[in-house]
């Protein structure tokens, strides 16, 4: 019987299986593999990032249309338009990973490892966070391998919880006498050095303190506190680069010259960059997408959420713009970003507005600089020059849609772009609903999984609408 295998064999089975399906030198397997062995913290912690990176693609793929990041080719698509999708995968891979991270660290603690306990908890912490940032309520407390049908957590105590394994596991990373050492090459993310985690975890940190920016409990003085300890440089940026073939991103890409349904780049974000919305070039468009090779519509055009494909060609013609594999963003071997130094920036400049306009500015200038150069685009281009006057407003002049507006850019892809999104109100400029939305307002959160409510009916929270705002969002 496989009914709520996530939650009771997924810590037999699941870690079997995941330890075959990544590449094997990310492994030391030496055993016979028709035989269920206890893995290794090395080989748990090989699973564990590369799982984390690839449920990044995962979250970000999944949120991309809300943002309008992608638009789908053909009108009415249902993720474009708001009508409900069912991304039991998505559910399932968060799990899946949760459980590996949920044994790496309960055998951390049994053998006394400060520094894989550590990168276990900000793992979890990070998981946590895009469950419930796309559901609301989740199982937690009760899953993996508690009982067989979960209670759901609150969306608020699941925060709390994330918020607290972040801030244990900086403490175990912090330590110097961990019995069992970090395996650089097993580490996916950060080839061990604990520094690095360290840094991504006080990232992870400043992320999660500045989402709640609505609500009382706010406070912009610990948002920070934990930049200061956070990343100072794009060298610091957390990603997975260790593919099956390829960036996941790429692969999108590579479909799409194949005339599959998929990286069309949405009229919202290519405006956005292209000089129509704001009046200025922005020469990380060409870091992103390549010109239309058919000129029909001009170098940069997006399609519009909801509508799809403009005419003549709609789908057979390639004169939009999509995710290109020329990108040092979405190449073969570009890293999937989980958080950087750039996003860091914008978050410091919407905590420090108020309170240090000197300070906020002095990291809005930093994050475009960052991102520009994350994206390749050379110091001295006459194009980035002049993007770069034309935003040097001054301190006295800089405004939380300054913020907003460049952070869009710098998260590209990333699922923490909705999370923003929502916390703004999706008050970017000329920012619509898509065409034929079923809803009358944005999209606030998903609705659960087929799979979840057929498997733990009873504990599945009921969704009026997903123009429901969630916890954090209110």
């Amino acid at each position: 019987m496989q009914k709520n295998r996530k939650y009771l064999f997924i810590l037999v089975v699941m870690i079997v299986f995941s330890l075959q399906s990544c590449r094997k030198d990310y492994f030391d397997l030496n055993d016979n593999p028709n035989q269920v062995t206890t893995p290794s913290l090395p080989s748990l912690l090989s699973t564990a990032t590369h799982k984390t990176g690839i449920n990044s693609y995962n979250a970000g793929s999944t949120v991309a249309p809300y943002v309008q990041y992608l638009a789908n080719p053909s009108a009415s698509a249902s993720s474009d338009i708001y009508q409900i999708v069912d991304y039991s995968g998505t559910w399932d891979a968060f799990y899946y990973a949760m459980a590996d991270i949920w044994d790496m660290r309960n055998l951390a603690i049994k053998l006394g490892s400060s520094e894989y306990l550590g990168v276990a908890n900000v793992l979890l912490s990070y998981h946590i966070n895009l469950v419930s940032d796309l559901w609301g309520n989740a199982p937690y407390s009760d899953a993996f391998g508690k009982s067989l049908t979960p209670k759901y957590d609150t969306h608020q105590d699941l925060y709390n919880t994330a918020l607290t394994l972040l801030n244990e596991g900086i403490v175990e990373l912090a330590k110097t006498n961990a019995t069992i050492k970090l395996a650089p090459t097993s580490d996916l993310i950060h080839g061990g050095v604990l520094t690095r985690w360290i840094k991504t975890a006080q990232a992870l940190k400043a992320r999660m303190l500045i989402k709640v920016s609505k609500l009382p409990s706010y406070n912009a003085a610990a948002v920070l506190t934990a930049i200061d300890n956070a990343y100072t440089s794009n060298s610091d940026d957390a990603g997975m680069a260790a593919f099956q073939l390829r960036n996941n991103w790429a692969q999108v890409a590579r479909n799409n010259a194949s005339l599959t349904l998929s990286g069309w780049l949405s009229e919202q974000l290519v405006d956005h960059l292209n000089g129509v919305t704001y009046g200025i070039f922005d020469p990380r468009i060409r870091k992103i997408t390549d010109p239309n090779p058919v000129t029909t519509h001009g170098l940069w055009k997006g399609t519009v959420n909801g509508a799809g494909n403009r005419p003549p060609g709609n789908n057979t013609v390639k004169d939009e713009n999509y995710v290109a594999i020329s990108s040092p963003w979405t190449s073969d071997v570009a890293p999937l970003l989980i958080v950087t130094y750039a996003e860091l920036k914008f978050i410091e400049a919407e905590a420090a507005l108020v309170s240090n306009p000197g300070r906020a500015y002095t990291a809005y200038l930093a994050g475009i600089n960052a991102n520009m150069d994350k994206l390749q685009v050379p110091a001295a281009d006459a194009e980035r020059v002049a993007y770069l006057a034309a935003v040097s407003v001054g301190s006295a002049n800089l405004t939380k849609d300054m913020i907003f507006r460049e952070k869009y850019v710098a998260t590209y892809l990333n699922a923490e772009a909705w999370n923003d999104a929502r916390r703004y109100n999706y008050a970017y400029k000329d920012f619509g609903l898509p065409v034929g939305a079923v809803l009358p307002t944005f999209i606030r959160r998903l609705e659960y999984p087929t799979l979840e409510r057929s498997e733990n009916g009873a504990n599945v929270p009921p969704v009026a609408s997903l123009a429901d705002k969630l916890w954090w969002d209110q």
